[in-house]
This record gives structure tokens, C-alpha cells and sequence, in this order.
């Protein structure tokens, strides 16, 4: 547990954080991993756990992310790759490495499949079974079953923790080099800035926009799912909102690698979270598309305009 300490009352404290936000990072954040496999099958009972990888195109990496999670043992009842429209080997590698596949079109036949992200996390829920869902990406590398464990952990020992978030350095992959850190730019840059301003009481959250979290099946049903790369941060907002800061807990999960992505593509991911937060902040609530003009320089001519068209999609609560 961490050792930044508070009274909950608001107002800055010792570390520079409000009281109340200093208070539930002691209580609510633990670093390292201090459970076992074993420890948390004890605590398991009747409880069941799916997890789920959201994949698109990922056979590099996905057998390895499967392989991991399943590593975790009887602390896990099924693992499903959710396929979000894969054109390579992925659903093969998904197979053979023992996921059960489900394609978008599968679940709930009658509704017809919206882009994004967001969209097939949604759709899971009414694929998995179980009374905890594990969200976990699939184009994670040197991935080991500590994150099943790590994100399992609080909501098997604390009873109030309704959602848990992973947290991780993430080191910047280039082409021939890799940076100890630097890879959540989005996060640095667009994530933690928006949150300061319109959701402070979520600032203590390391990792806002991690891919890796868990929940209790009970929440996620009353949750909307925004549409695109910004489900992380309305999930963790909507959240906040219906719940209260204590239903939340993080964990860290040491290091995260994966692929990074170029800066045009982060270009629609931080749009998509702007919109997003401007929407839970009661600030933006249009849903008119907004066309992000982006630059590419090519010879002959040199530098050209590119507009990629950012949607604001999403889904009200499976519960409805």
C-alpha cells in the first residue's frame, strides 16, 4: 500500500494533492502486487471471472497475452477475444492458444455493429458470463498472469471496490530503440490535463487510460460505453458519478509494453478524448462530427492537408 496519507477533507495536502485525493491513494492503491494465485482462489468462492481481450489484427501478440492469462489458473472461468473485424491470423492464434473467439456480429445479431473500441468492449458484456470482467488488450508483450491477479485483487479482498485500473511504466517503443518511459503520451499530454481541470477527484488515478482494468459485471451494465479510445476515461468518470472515488481502486502492474502508435493516429485518440470528457464534464454534449485537419509532407508539393473525420459514437447501459 502506498504511504501517501490524508484526512479526506479537501483542500492541498502534504504531497500536493487534496486531502480527499491524498486519502484514497493510500486506501485504495497498492504497489506491488502483494497477493498470490493462490491467496485470491481462497477468496474466489463462487465468484466467477472472464476475461476479455478486445483484438484487431493482433497475431503477433495475442497467443502470448491468451497464454498469460490463462497461466492464472482456476482464477479464471473463460477467456474470450472479442474480434473487432480482424483480417490476419489473429482469431487462429487466439484458438490455438485456448480463447474462445466471438466476433462483433455474434452478439446481440439484431443491432448492427458501430466502429471503435469502445463498441466491442460493450458487446462482450453479453458474450461473458462472469460475475467479474477483466479487460485486458491483446497486443500486450512479455505479458505474465500477474495481471489477473494484480486487477482481481482488490475487488476479492474489499468488498466496496467496484472497478480496478492497472497501472504500469510504459516504456516508448521505436522502430530499433526503446525508451524506458515516455510511451503514454495521450495520457501526459490530453488525459491528465482534462481531468486536473474538470474531474480533479480522479487525479490520483496513475493510469487513466490503461487498457487493462476489472469490474464488477454489476457496474458495467449501468455504464454507458462511449464509442472510440475514449471508453477508458468515461468509464472511470461515469464511474466516479454513479458510485463515488472509494469504488475505485489501482494496482501496479510493473511494465507495459506494446506497439506505439504515430502521432496522427494519437491525433484521433486525444480528439476522441476530448470529446468525451467535454461530454461527462457537461461542457460539449454535441455529437456532431468534428474533422481534425492533420499535415503530411510529400514531395512533389510539400506539405498537404489530411482530414480524418473524428465521430463521437457510444452506447447506453446493457442494462437497458
Amino acid at each position: 500500500m502506498s504511504e501517501v496519507s490524508g484526512s479526506g477533507l479537501s483542500g492541498p495536502g502534504p504531497s500536493g494533492l487534496s486531502d480527499e485525493v491524498a486519502s484514497w491513494f493510500a486506501r485504495r492503491t497498492w504497489q506491488p502486487v502483494p497477493w498470490s494465485p493462490a491467496e485470491l482462489l481462497a477468496l474466489k468462492g463462487s465468484t466467477t471471472v472472464s476475461v476479455v481481450l478486445p483484438a484487431l489484427n493482433e497475431e503477433e501478440t495475442v497467443a502470448g497475452v491468451v497464454s498469460a492469462v490463462r497461466a492464472a489458473g482456476d482464477l479464471v472461468d473463460e477467456v474470450v477475444v472479442m474480434d473487432g473485424g480482424c483480417t490476419d491470423r489473429t482469431v487462429l492464434r487466439a484458438l490455438e492458444a485456448g480463447a474462445r473467439v466471438v466476433a462483433l456480429d455474434e452478439v446481440l445479431p439484431g443491432l448492427p455493429p458501430l466502429p471503435g473500441k469502445g463498441e466491442v468492449l460493450w458487446r462482450s458484456l453479453a458474450a461473458t458470463k462472469g460475475d467479474v470482467i477483466v479487460f485486458v488488450d491483446a497486443d500486450l508483450v512479455e505479458v505474465g498472469p500477474e495481471v489477473v491477479t494484480g486487477l482481481l485483487g482488490p475487488l476479492l479482498t474489499e468488498p466496496d471496490v467496484q472497478l480496478v485500473k492497472g497501472f504500469y511504466r510504459r516504456p516508448l517503443r521505436l522502430a530499433n530503440t526503446e525508451q524506458r518511459s515516455g510511451g503514454g503520451r495521450v495520457t501526459e499530454l490530453m488525459a491528465r490535463p482534462l481531468l486536473a481541470r474538470f474531474a480533479p477527484r480522479l487525479s490520483g488515478v496513475v493510469q487513466p487510460l490503461g487498457g487493462e482494468y476489472a469490474a464488477r459485471r454489476d457496474l458495467l451494465t449501468r455504464l454507458p460505453f462511449a464509442g472510440g479510445y475514449g471508453v477508458e476515461i468515461a468509464l472511470l468518470m461515469d464511474t466516479l458519478r454513479i458510485a463515488g472515488l472509494d469504488a475505485i481502486a489501482q494496482v501496479d502492474l510493473g511494465v507495459r509494453k506494446h506497439r506505439n502508435r504515430d502521432l496522427a493516429d494519437l491525433g484521433v485518440m486525444a480528439s476522441e478524448i476530448l470529446a468525451v470528457v467535454l461530454d461527462r464534464a457537461g461542457v460539449d454534449e454535441a455529437v456532431t462530427p468534428v474533422d481534425l485537419v492533420q499535415f503530411q509532407e510529400g514531395t512533389p508539393g510539400g506539405w498537404h492537408p489530411v482530414v480524418r473525420r473524428v465521430e463521437r459514437t457510444g452506447r447506453g447501459p446493457v442494462r437497458r
